[in-house]
């Protein structure tokens, strides 16, 4: 399991670096490289979302068949520990995956702002050149 949590901190912190990449200024000769690679990119990364479902699923398993240790159930010290790690993980495995979801849809607004930007200073330039 610990494989698919490295895999979308990876996926998040690509997509962290793509965005600030887009959205550092002073690059305008690059803007134009970085916009393409990163449009060819939202594609594939948009399937961080079914599998950040899939593992938001999997955290509320395990969060209903989990152990419970009330007083019919005494646990012994060791599961008690494990059980409160056991939540610890799962609530920052939940701020990665909405890190994650939040991250794809604030490059996927970014990029389609840079876009229409770039699209309307062609527009007022090709205007401009007619006038």
């Amino acid at each position: 399991m610990a494989l698919e949590w490295v895999v979308l901190g990876y996926a998040a912190g690509a997509e962290a670096i793509m965005l600030l990449f887009l959205t550092l200024p002073g690059l305008g000769s690059l803007r134009r490289g970085i916009v393409a690679v990163v449009r060819n990119a939202l594609k594939p990364l948009l399937s961080v979302v079914p599998f950040c479902l899939f593992l938001l699923m999997d955290i509320y398993w395990k969060y209903e068949t989990r152990p419970t240790c009330d007083k019919q159930h005494a646990c012994t010290p060791a599961e008690y520990l494990r059980h409160e790690k056991s939540i610890i993980k799962s609530q920052r495995n939940v701020i990665l995956i909405a890190a994650a979801l939040l991250l794809y849809w604030l490059l996927l607004s970014v990029t389609n702002l840079v876009v229409r930007v770039d699209q309307l200073n062609q527009r007022f330039e090709k205007l401009k050149r007619q006038d």
